[in-house]
């Protein structure tokens, strides 16, 4: 059984925690738990506009406090996003979120990210492979 503290990775284990461009992401599970799946924590600042696209990773994002939209860049939708909304980027979905408040998200990753990925120019993670590389 896997059990960690939110609260003590963000005092004491700052390798799981990760920064960049207005988002923090508190990596509670990675790939080297061997569950299959990364989960993480990510804060958004408010005001904050971020585009991503996951061409080697499947995401699901929960949405646990806040106010923003997600818009997927493929088809033009736009999508609220509050506490209890969830999307799945089930096509590599190229997408902009735009956080209107501080939004805190319950974001799982498959495959997982081992907690050393940096997001690329495009707004993707590299290939579990290539990760470091």
């Amino acid at each position: 059984m896997i059990v960690r503290d939110f609260n003590e990775i963000m005092t004491s284990d700052q390798d799981r925690v990760v920064s960049d461009a207005k988002w923090t992401s508190v990596r509670m599970l990675l790939a080297n738990d061997g569950m299959g799946f990364s989960f993480h924590i990510t804060t958004l600042e408010a005001g904050s506009e971020h585009t991503f696209e996951y061409k080697n990773h499947f995401e699901s994002v929960y949405c646990m406090k806040g106010k923003g939209s997600i818009t997927d860049l493929g088809t033009g939708e736009t999508h609220a996003i509050k506490p209890g909304v969830m999307y799945a980027l089930d096509q590599h979905d190229r997408h902009v979120l735009r956080s209107e408040e501080e939004l805190v998200m319950a974001c799982c990753f498959n495959p997982p990210v081992t907690g050393t990925e940096v997001h690329r120019e495009d707004g993707s993670y590299a290939a579990p492979e290539d990760a470091n590389a």
